[in-house]
């Protein structure tokens, strides 16, 4: 499935590069992203945990990070598995900076492969619902961390855990308004 974003950060698109080229940092602000390790061959790997509804599932996997300063773009590719309920994922995120004002626009263009027990949330737009909340989430999270006054004080910024059963009622119920507002 394909998922779009597009967001403003209120920030240079300068501080915003460099933000985002400290994964360690981007992590903590993705909603239930734990960092686990820098690997030796420049891949990260890590744990994605989400609960929605009756169904968890704790993704374990590797990513690999590329980027093209000059133009402010990068690509993203990961995977893993979730081996207690058997679902895997995969990911590829393309994402761009352009300046926009005293801000920086933000695009995020993934394509998201579920499969197992997962695969059933990739399903009539809830997965998009979803990340739009997540995403939200996330811009809260960079924009605290990058208005900090000091790296200690950044530091305290992060995402929490995705929490499952509000964040899927409330997404169900955006998008179920938006489908039946075509009508």
């Amino acid at each position: 499935m394909k998922i779009t974003h597009e967001f403003t950060v209120s920030r240079p698109a300068g501080a915003v590069w460099d933000f985002f080229q400290d994964v360690p940092e981007v992590a903590k602000c993705l909603p239930g992203a734990q960092l686990t390790s820098t690997n030796d061959d420049g891949t990260f790997s890590g744990r994605v945990a989400v609960k929605l509804g009756p169904m968890s599932a704790s993704f374990d996997g590797k990513a690999a990070v590329s980027v093209d300063a000059a133009t402010h773009t990068g690509t993203i590719d990961g995977s893993g598995a979730d081996r207690r309920g058997g679902s895997r994922g995969q990911v590829k995120v393309a994402y761009a900076l352009v300046p926009e004002g005293s801000g920086t626009k933000v695009t995020i263009d993934a394509d998201v492969t579920l499969s197992g027990a997962a695969a059933q949330f990739g399903r009539g737009g809830l997965v998009q619902e979803m990340s739009n909340r997540l995403i939200g989430e996330f811009v809260s999270c960079v924009e605290s961390k990058l208005s900090a006054a000091t790296p200690e004080e950044a530091a305290q910024h992060s995402a929490g855990e995705v929490h499952g059963f509000s964040l899927f009622w409330a997404s169900l119920m955006a998008w179920l308004k938006r489908l039946f507002s075509r009508k």
